[in-house]
Parts: structure tokens; C-alpha cells; sequence
């Protein structure tokens, strides 16, 4: 039985990876740390941890993602998205294990107009994407065994995300106003989930930096409309562009992610984000 430590365990992330757990229960042990239990950024308490069961995987949830507040809180953000993931890199490498690390599709600057494969160049616009690149550089300089998954727009009926933050206010409100001119695709996390048990269980060790986020193009805007639609959620929804609702932290303006690499290496066929939006509703209370 592969056995598997997931850190960040009450995350969204981590609580679709619970979900979708019950269809691997008896060939995938899953130990759950949560930040509380196991804090990433502390290089013994990692060590220790790693030292309480022999794991084959370790899947690193745990991440700082308030975008606008690692505008000024860099230090944190460093701690966590570079400082934790290479703790469990070294931890990983010295015994063997393999590492599933999560990032960002906000590593890339947005400039350009056609899907961000593994090969393009980065350039962070923020503290937020700056310290997520740092991670994935970090563990690729010591670690041999690892699968990075860039995601994008990552929500379900777990957490706080865009999903259940427009239910809310939709809900509250007659009228919202979303940006229609940043544009990436929405992901259901339990989609992402899945996709790592597809790793767990393929014994896949083509290792690397892999992207995926569900099929399409949306803008907020357009993900919007989508969720008020499918939700039946009567308010008028006004779109703006980006400049008109200025935030501390500058976003990519295009970051949709190629998926082709993923697919090929796992030969799996990737859920339209609008079906996979309206699985995640029907799961909502």
C-alpha cells in the first residue's frame, strides 16, 4: 500500500484530496498534517515528521495565497511558498521519496497570447507569484524526484474561493461588477485532485514541472456569469476593466495554461470548465 503524507491538510486542496480519497482507500494510505500539525517552514519539525512513517509520496498543499497581502507580507510569503518546499524537497531526496508540489499559473507575466507551456519563460508580476517560483526553483536545485502542477483558478465547495465568494455576494448584493480583461481558466480542485491519484497510482517517473487547469477560456467576468447562470442567482453583473478596481498586486492579464504535457504523460482527457462548474454547484448546500 503506497502511503502518502499531504501537508496543508484542511486546505481546499487538501479536503478535495480527502473527497476523492474514498475511491483509493485500499491501496493509498493518506496521512493529513495541517499548517497547525506540521509547519513547513520549520526545517526540524519536517524532519521529524518524515521520521514518524516511511512514505513513498509526499503531496505539498500547504501555500500563502493571499495575493495582496504578499505584497507587503513577503516575509511570510517566502517562508511558505519557498522556504517549506524546500525543507520537504531535502527531507524528500535524502529518502527517496517523491515529492507533488502545487504552483501557480502567476508565475507568468501574462503578455503572452497563446497557452503557457512548461517550457516558456517566467516572470512573476507580484510577491505572491515571485515566492511560488522560488519554490519550484528551490526544489528543483535538490530534489530528483518531484512533479510540480502549476494550477490556475482553483475552487470547489471547500475553503474560501471565487466560487463561493460570488455565491455570497451575489446573493446580498443587486448589482457586482467583475473584471472582464484578466484571462485564465477556472479549476475544479477536485479535478485536480483526481489527477493526482492518477500520478499516485500510474507510478508515473517522467519527473518535472507539469501544468493543468480544466479545458477553455474565461475571463472573471465571464466565470462570473457562469456561476450566477448555473446557480439561478438574480443581480445584475457590470464588467469592468482591471484598472477600474485597482488592487496592491498586478496579475497576468492571459494565463492560460497548455495542458498537453499532462495529458500526454497520463493519458487522460481534461473536463471543460463549465462542466466541471456545474458538478461543483450541485455538490454546494
Amino acid at each position: 500500500m503506497l502511503r502518502v503524507l499531504v501537508t496543508g491538510g484542511n486546505g481546499q486542496l487538501a479536503n478535495c484530496i480527502k473527497e476523492v480519497s474514498v475511491n483509493h482507500k485500499d491501496s493509498i494510505n493518506l496521512v493529513y498534517r495541517s499548517s497547525k500539525e506540521l509547519d513547513i517552514t520549520d526545517r526540524e519539525a519536517v524532519y521529524e515528521a518524515f521520521q514518524e512513517e516511511d512514505y513513498h509520496y509526499c503531496i505539498n498543499t500547504a501555500a500563502y495565497t493571499n495575493v495582496d497581502g504578499a505584497e507587503k507580507d513577503i516575509e511570510n510569503a517566502n517562508q511558505v511558498n519557498q522556504i517549506g518546499p524546500e525543507n520537504l524537497a531535502e527531507v524528500c531526496n535524502q529518502n527517496n521519496i517523491v515529492l507533488i508540489h502545487i504552483s501557480t499559473d502567476f508565475v507568468f507575466d501574462g503578455l503572452q497570447s497563446v497557452p503557457y507551456s512548461e517550457k516558456d519563460s517566467t516572470n512573476a508580476l507580484g510577491e505572491y507569484g515571485r515566492s511560488k517560483l522560488k519554490g519550484e526553483q528551490a526544489i528543483e536545485s535538490v530534489c530528483h524526484k518531484y512533479f510540480i502542477i502549476r494550477t490556475s483558478w482553483l475552487y470547489s465547495g471547500h475553503g474560501s474561493n471565487f466560487l463561493k465568494s460570488m455565491l455570497k455576494y451575489g446573493r446580498e448584493r443587486d448589482s457586482l461588477s467583475v473584471v472582464y480583461d484578466q484571462v485564465g481558466t477556472p479549476t475544479y480542485a477536485i479535478d485536480l485532485a483526481e489527477v493526482i491519484f492518477s500520478i499516485l497510482q500510474s507510478r508515473v517517473d517522467t519527473y518535472g514541472i507539469y501544468h493543468y487547469s480544466n479545458e477553455g477560456v474565461a475571463s472573471w467576468y465571464d466565470f462570473a456569469k457562469a456561476i450566477f447562470d448555473i446557480n439561478k442567482v438574480d443581480v445584475q453583473l457590470l464588467p469592468i476593466r482591471t484598472d477600474a478596481y485597482p488592487l496592491p498586486a498586478k496579475r497576468p492579464s492571459f494565463s492560460v495554461l497548455d495542458k498537453g504535457k499532462i495529458k500526454k504523460l497520463l493519458k487522460i482527457e481534461i473536463p471543460y470548465w463549465r462542466d466541471s462548474l456545474k458538478k461543483a454547484c450541485n455538490t454546494l448546500e
